[in-house]
């Protein structure tokens, strides 16, 4: 299993749907939006979230965390080369910390939080065999977000932007403070500031680079 990461407004679901296309042997998996976007009692956790983060951090983040496990320990035990959009690891390292630091969640519900991620991943999520890392600048990620109008997103700040790359970097690039066996795990880094779903040129690039970084990971 391989996990695709990136800032809100990268171009995840895109890239996978495109390389899906170009790479049929491999198998992709969106990030289950849906369990979150979806109304429950007439209310969406995501969009609740981003409208009262302080009341409705806990509660989003310790779903998505369930689900995202969830998700983890079905594509680990599938015998196919997968590509998965997000992860528990980027849930908990880079939204759940600046939650964190933004004060969205009280100091006993951090705890709480940390008490779940620290049962269930070490025990029941193995590592992927590669990340996948979409890069953008926080100014091309909030463009983005503005041009495609989502509902649920409309509170998104360039501030929690600039904070959700910031963490990105520090996970995947410098990876520091994460879980020890998560620092042996590769990442392969592509610029996506550039638009690759009309750009054919880049798009291949990226595809190709991703092919072979996949292949290496499947030898060894």
């Amino acid at each position: 299993m391989y996990i695709l990461e990136g800032n809100i407004g990268a171009g995840k679901s895109t890239f996978l749907q495109l390389i899906e296309r170009r790479i049929p042997t491999l198998g992709v998996a969106l990030e289950p939006l849906h369990n979150w976007q979806k109304n429950v009692y007439g209310q969406s956790l995501l969009a609740n979230f981003y409208q009262d983060p302080h009341r409705w951090s806990y509660s989003f983040e310790t779903f998505a965390m369930i689900c995202r496990v969830r998700e983890h320990v079905r594509e680990q035990e599938m015998n196919s080369v997968r590509l998965v959009e997000r992860s528990i690891y980027s849930g908990h390292y880079c939204f759940v910390h600046t939650g964190y630091q933004n004060g969205f969640m009280s100091d006993l519900e951090w705890l709480l939080y940390q008490e779940w991620f620290n049962y269930l991943i070490p025990n029941r999520c193995l590592p992927p065999k590669g990340f996948i890392y979409l890069r953008t600048t926080p100014e091309i990620a909030y463009k983005r977000i503005k041009k495609r109008n989502r509902l649920a997103e409309k509170a998104i700040t360039f501030a929690y932007l600039k904070q959700i790359h910031e963490q990105h970097e520090r996970f995947l690039i410098t990876k520091k403070d994460i879980l020890p066996e998560l620092t042996q795990v590769p990442v392969l880094v592509l610029d996506c500031d550039q638009d690759f779903e009309k750009n054919s040129a880049v798009r291949e690039e990226h595809f190709q680079r991703v092919e072979k970084f996949i292949q290496h990971g499947e030898k060894i």
